[in-house]
């Protein structure tokens, strides 16, 4: 689904927010809301046998599709992996112990944001990032009727024609109660992230926040 709705780009902006976290080999990192494991097993690509890749997220049921992709795939790097059911809000990890952090449009749909920035921000190592990929609320009148146009018209349907009509009808909505870039970037730099820039891709569809702690 995700590949026919846009076109393929999604998998390119997954590799780009995995190279704005700023993971290296060896590293230690979190994937948060990892859900079936996309943005894991990149971030598991980029930091090679030598590092520690955590997926965390809540659904036990989606946990449990990424551990057989693990297994399927095969890759020697991937054995680097381990699965976590936790809550963003309270992350089971120790101050200081990643060296980035990746969140794929998982934000958006986390209750207290602010609590969920200030867990990131407690669990990064001092000069690390969290790269939070996620669709873009802009501020511009003509691509939010552009956005609203596409999920309505163009996404629901191809969507109910797969039988997920549920599981994509809430874009809309969710969109409209997100927070803009300029807004992401202040709460970045409220909860304590020494600096955050937020990066419109995708035609201003997308977006992704790098903050800096």
């Amino acid at each position: 689904m995700n590949d026919l709705l846009s076109l393929g780009q999604h998998r390119v902006w997954k590799r780009m927010a995995i190279s704005w976290s700023g993971a290296r080999k060896g590293d230690c990192v979190l994937d948060i809301c990892c859900g079936s494991g996309d943005l894991t097993f990149l971030l598991s690509d980029k930091i090679g046998s030598q590092g520690k890749v955590t997926g965390l997220d809540f659904s036990s049921e989606q946990l449990s599709v990424a551990a057989h992709r693990q297994g399927l795939l095969g890759k020697s790097c991937y054995q680097n992996i381990v699965w976590v059911e936790g809550d963003a809000l309270f992350l089971p990890f120790p101050d200081n112990y990643f060296d980035a952090i990746t969140v794929g449009f998982g934000l958006r749909n986390i209750v207290d944001k602010r609590k969920a920035m200030s867990e990131m921000l407690r669990v990064l190592k001092p000069g690390s990032k969290a790269s939070i990929l996620d669709f873009n609320k802009s501020t511009q009148p003509f691509t939010t009727s552009v956005q609203e146009w596409m999920i309505e018209n163009v996404v629901v349907p191809v969507a109910s024609s797969y039988g997920l009509a549920k599981e994509y009808k809430y874009l809309k909505s969710s969109i409209r109660d997100f927070l803009t870039g300029k807004e992401l970037e202040e709460l970045s730099l409220e909860v304590g992230f020494s600096c955050a820039k937020h990066y419109e891709i995708g035609g201003d569809l997308m977006g992704n926040l790098v903050a800096t702690r």
